[in-house]
């Protein structure tokens, strides 16, 4: 899936996320429903008006899973097997809202990481995170 170069660079800017996985998600998570507020409806859990503990607390959980992906790049369909039931079988998540957190991931990290986030880990990350949706929608199949 991806090359040594392309690994080191996912592993690269994850070292950049560590330590700050909430606010990340947190903002990630505002960012996808202002721009997509269809995408809300998957988290009732966070009520009309999610507040910033909400936000953060589970934008800690998506990044933290994100960073279990990038653990077991070798094997991601077994390290995302039961985040991948959990979507199908139990969110019924459409598939189709992948590539919307994506996009909203790649601005979060763009806007964050600015200079240290090149265009080539732009496209390191894409492919990565294309590839983790990919394993989160097999499922569905």
């Amino acid at each position: 899936m991806l090359s040594a170069q392309e690994r080191a660079q996912v592993a690269q800017v994850w070292d950049l996320i560590a330590g700050h996985e909430a606010a990340f998600g947190a903002e990630l998570l505002l960012r996808l429903f202002t721009v997509y507020p269809s995408t809300k409806t998957y988290f009732p859990h966070l009520g009309p008006c999610a507040d910033e503990a909400q936000l953060l607390s589970h934008g800690r959980r998506m990044l933290e899973a994100v960073g279990v992906a990038v653990q077991h790049l070798d094997n991601l369909r077994a390290a995302l097997r039961p985040l991948a039931d959990l979507h199908a079988q139990v969110l019924r998540v459409d598939p189709s809202n992948f590539p919307l957190l994506i996009q909203c991931f790649q601005v979060v990290l763009a806007s964050h990481l600015q200079d240290e986030f090149t265009v080539e880990m732009q496209a390191a990350w894409d492919k990565f995170l294309t590839g983790v949706a990919v394993v989160l929608t097999e499922k569905y199949r």
